[in-house]
């Protein structure tokens, strides 16, 4: 019942301090309050057409980010790659869809979407590889491959997937076969939605009944404790976790071109990879409670645009709002942790012990 109240309240709490910051920085700034927040509001919960063409559909790519930093989180990986995972996803998935047979229908998406997921694994095990194997710190490395998938997008827009005008920066539309399904005619809610929920409580599933979900949890708990007295292949364990998590960004990643955009852009994602990291820290690394957190973020994302456009206000500031969250969320887990840490070394636990309370603890 407390996870179930939690899984509520974090991402009710979060949108309401939310607001109160941004209420704070029109003030500053010498914008109406009331005006901007009830543009806001509009744009993100005015009606169920925008819930559904807007908010839920800015949720999507952040829940599969989202997902993806929390895997990673949850073995001890700070994987901060989830933009070029996703880039890159959503290449690959904008390549394949360009050969893919139309006849194929909903199967031949289906694929499309599988290769956006290998991709991202396989960018993500660029990084696993560099940390397993030779101790790059992976916050360095993603970083970086976050650069270099930028500019292949970049490159690929310009040049093998460009449009056949040759005018501007972007592929060819994907073929109408080989798009997702819209759940509710006459709204952008297409099949990727659905998707990225039964991802999150599969991969809550995951983590909480399953072998490997469990010694996932035991590596990022406690390395150490977990090689030494779980005899866990923590070098494996963490080489996995990061693929699994480069899947999921670039599973995001395909499901924006096959489900909204239906082209691959320069300028594809507007950050979704970072603003997924407060996804994930709001959730608190669980992946049921990440589909909250991400309708909280996207109801941002979506007002945000209404604000601008209705009251003239830079979508800029909701910009800070979230970065301001972001770093909230940050020092509440770094003064979290040292908290449990005082507390453990005031009870005395032994490693072999702190591997069976974390075995204990809610995914």
């Amino acid at each position: 019942m407390m996870r179930i109240a939690r899984m509520v309240l974090d991402p009710l709490l979060a949108g309401i301090l939310s607001l109160l910051m941004l209420a704070a920085l029109l003030v500053v700034s010498g914008y109406p309050v009331a005006e901007s927040l009830t543009a806001l509001w509009r744009g993100a919960f005015g009606s169920w057409s925008v819930i559904a063409s807007g908010t839920l559909v800015r949720a999507t790519p952040l829940l599969f980010a989202g997902l993806a930093i929390a895997v990673a989180f949850r073995a001890g990986i700070l994987n901060i790659g989830a933009e070029g995972q996703l880039l890159i996803g959503a290449a690959a998935a904008t390549a394949v869809a360009m050969i893919m047979p139309t006849s194929l229908g909903l199967a031949g998406a289906l694929l499309v979407l599988l290769a956006g997921g290998l991709a991202g694994g396989a960018w993500a095990a660029v990084a696993a590889l560099l940390r397993v194997r030779f101790g790059v710190l992976e916050v360095i490395s993603t970083i970086m491959l976050n650069v270099i998938a930028l500019n292949i997008t970049g490159l690929l827009v310009r040049g093998p997937l460009q449009e056949p005008t040759r005018i501007f920066p972007q592929s060819a539309l994907i073929d109408q076969a080989l798009r997702l399904p819209r759940l509710i005619p006459g709204t952008r809610l297409h099949l990727g939605v659905a998707l990225a929920v039964c991802c999150a409580l599969g991969l809550a599933w995951f983590l909480r009944y399953t072998a490997p979900g469990f010694r996932l949890r035991m590596t990022g708990s406690n390395a150490a404790a977990a090689a030494s007295a779980g005899g866990i292949d923590v070098r494996r364990v963490m080489f996995s976790a990061f693929v699994m998590s480069g899947a999921l960004a670039g599973l995001g990643g395909a499901v924006e071109v096959t489900g909204v955009t239906y082209a691959l852009y320069e300028n594809l994602s507007p950050g979704y990879g970072y603003t997924a990291i407060a996804v994930a820290l709001l959730a608190r690394l669980n992946p049921a409670s990440a589909i909250g957190a991400a309708v909280v973020f996207g109801s941002l994302e979506a007002g945000a645009s209404a604000m601008q456009r209705d009251a003239q206000v830079p979508a800029g500031l909701v910009g800070v709002v979230e970065a301001c969250v972001i770093l909230m969320l940050l020092a509440s887990e770094w003064i979290g942790a040292k908290v449990q840490g005082m507390r453990s070394l005031n009870r005395g636990g032994t490693p072999h012990d702190q591997v069976l309370e974390a075995s204990s603890s809610p995914a």
